[in-house]
């Protein structure tokens, strides 16, 4: 067996430890193993992400104005999605030979600002053209990295939803407003970390339950209001307290309820039928370590985010799955194959390594936009016996003449795409939303940014000036150009403005709630500031035997360890420095379940 290895992390300049597991799976990959940490790899990974910004451009194959997740002054060419999959034009007509002079990673920078890029990442929809990274959906707006929705608006990683604005992380949700975390939800509004509830508001931590208002850490309760059982017709009255009709209510409730929050217990980590794992908000996993966001199936995996779905022996991945295998920093890569090293947006493929959005391809090494081709590395056709004696001198080359970025951090075989090849703004992507830098420090790094827009919306209605109480809002408040609250002062990426849209109306007008007044970026920037960060820190349990250590909760059961405090650790994402109440499994079952 391998022994841990101690390194430094080229970027941090942290020591980091590779373990034993690591080091065979590197073995099993033919890979030397990383030179970054976890944290830096997953930066570097994630800033290949642009998910919310998207652009107007124009395809310069067919002239038709398009929405692009590629910005306007960007050396990428973006085309019209549906032209991008005809058969108009052929990517191979972009191969090169492979260049010994020249680093890789420059070669491939040459290709990639050549090669068209489809607008968008958006397929098998009807309806839900300003939308990004979404597949099998319907009159969809401003949804992103969600599968299989329909009426849906202001969402995001998302699945099987359906007429509901502003979730984050749902799954099978209807008539829902405000979601974080949410799974199996009806008619439900302001959720957090919550499952199977229907016709409730304002819940943290609860599963089973109806007609619950304001409750935390509930488990199939029914007419609980502020966590107090009462009758059906005691219940009925109670939340005539609070019309969320009007702004002022609304506004009334969260308080409340966040009063309610600070005061309950938390678990160290979301895990639904997980075993012999680490991270949070997991589902049916086994194996996986520091993992978050995996679901159905994933087994043996390390350092993942959003994915799953029979992910199998995968380290550093993001948006990855659906019975890949042996996947390594990758992002957006899978629907089956096997040994995917390095890529971006690579489907349904095997045998890829350093290949940006390429799909039912096969071997191929360092391609951009192939769809169906096997033998291919820069886009040019090689046979079988070229390929295979090819690639091992390109790898040795790429150790011989790495590329060498600004800072001086070297790239030889098997890093992923240098920081400053990126083809986003900084602030475009999921790691200035992770790993949040300002303009001097993203630029430092070698990131694109992208500054301030010009806006010159002509605003119509403030929001002071809306109606207080949507009963009283007219079908043509749509027509308005309504000003943000945070009037672009805040660090949200704020538009200054935004519209009512017609279906969005309906909805608020069926789940009778207050019309919104900031902009969907704001409103979402917040409820992303509620989840809990993608790391993970060892803790204490906190429950000191009759209450918790802080002395805000009382405990309701005796526990194992009696009046002494308790002794378990464990792994959590809740940040210790902050005032959370995290309590061990076996304390928090004891309280809740």
């Amino acid at each position: 067996m391998s022994q841990k290895e101690t390194r430094i992390c080229q970027n941090c300049k942290t020591e980091f430890e590779v373990e034993s597991e690591d080091i065979e799976f590197y073995k099993k990959l033919n890979i030397p193993g990383p030179t970054f940490c976890h944290l830096c790899r997953r930066e570097r990974l994630i800033s290949w992400r642009n998910e919310r910004s998207l652009y107007h451009r124009t395809c310069p194959a067919t002239g038709k104005k398009i929405i692009s997740i590629f910005r306007p002054d960007s050396p990428i060419v973006a085309y019209d999605r549906d032209y991008w999959w005809s058969d108009g034009w052929d990517p191979l007509d972009y191969g090169r030979d492979y260049d010994f002079s020249k680093p890789f990673f420059t070669q491939f920078r040459e290709l990639f600002e050549r090669v068209p890029m489809p607008a968008v990442f958006n397929a098998f929809c009807v309806n839900s053209n300003y939308c990004n990274h979404i597949g099998k959906s319907k009159d969809c707006y401003l949804v992103f990295a969600s599968w299989e929705n329909e009426n849906l608006s202001y969402s995001a990683q998302c699945g099987s939803c359906r007429d509901s604005v502003d979730l984050l992380t749902a799954n099978n949700c209807e008539l829902c407003y405000e979601i974080i975390k949410g799974m199996k939800l009806y008619n439900v509004l302001f959720a957090e970390n919550s499952e199977n509830c229907s016709d409730s508001a304002f819940l943290f931590d609860c599963k089973g339950c109806q007609h619950c208002f304001g409750c935390t850490n509930l488990r199939n309760k029914s007419y609980y209001f502020f966590n107090q059982p009462h009758s059906k017709e005691e219940y009925e009255e109670k939340i005539k307290e609070f019309d969320l009709g009007k702004l002022e209510d609304v506004g009334r409730a969260r308080k409340l309820f966040e009063e309610e929050k600070s005061r309950s217990i938390r678990r160290p980590a979301f895990f639904m039928n997980t075993t012999n794992s680490t991270g949070d908000y997991l589902g049916q996993c086994e194996s996986c370590t520091y993992c978050f966001g995996l679901r159905e199936g994933a087994k043996d995996c390390k350092y993942c985010i959003n994915g799953g779905y029979g992910l199998y022996d995968t380290y550093d991945s993001f948006g990855c799955g659906a019975g890949a295998e042996l996947v390594y920093e990758s992002i957006d890569t899978g629907f089956n194959g096997s040994r995917l090293l390095f890529n971006v947006a690579v489907y349904g493929s095997s045998s890829a390594e350093y290949s940006y959005n390429c799909h039912g391809s096969t071997n191929l090494f360092g391609c951009v936009g192939l769809k169906g081709k096997e033998y291919c590395i820069l886009n040019q056709q090689y046979t079988k016996e070229e390929y295979e004696e090819l690639i091992p001198k390109i790898k040795a080359h790429m150790d011989e003449m790495p590329y060498e970025d600004k800072k001086g951090r070297i790239y030889k075989y098997g890093e992923f795409f240098p920081f400053d090849m990126c083809p986003y703004a900084y602030n475009d992507t999921k790691a200035h939303e992770h790993f949040p830098l300002s303009e001097n420090e993203a630029k430092s790094e070698g990131f694109i940014w992208r500054g301030e827009e010009k806006r010159d919306y002509k605003i119509t209605k403030r929001g002071d000036e809306l109606p207080n109480n949507i009963q009283d809002a007219k079908d043509d408040i749509t027509k308005e150009i309504i000003a943000c609250a945070h009037e672009g002062k805040c660090d949200h990426g704020c538009t200054t403005a935004f519209r009512i849209t017609p279906q969005e109306l309906l909805l608020y007008k069926k789940m009778h709630l207050s019309l919104p007044r900031m902009c969907p970026t704001c409103r979402y920037r917040e409820r992303a500031a509620r989840r809990n960060p993608l790391k993970l820190w060892k803790r204490h349990c906190m429950c000191e035997g009759v209450e918790s250590r802080n002395g805000i909760y009382r405990n309701t059961a005796v526990h194992d360890h009696g009046e002494e405090s308790c002794p378990r650790e464990f792994e959590t994402n809740y940040d210790p420095e902050k005032e959370d109440i995290v309590y061990c499994e076996d304390c928090y079952n004891a309280e809740v379940v």
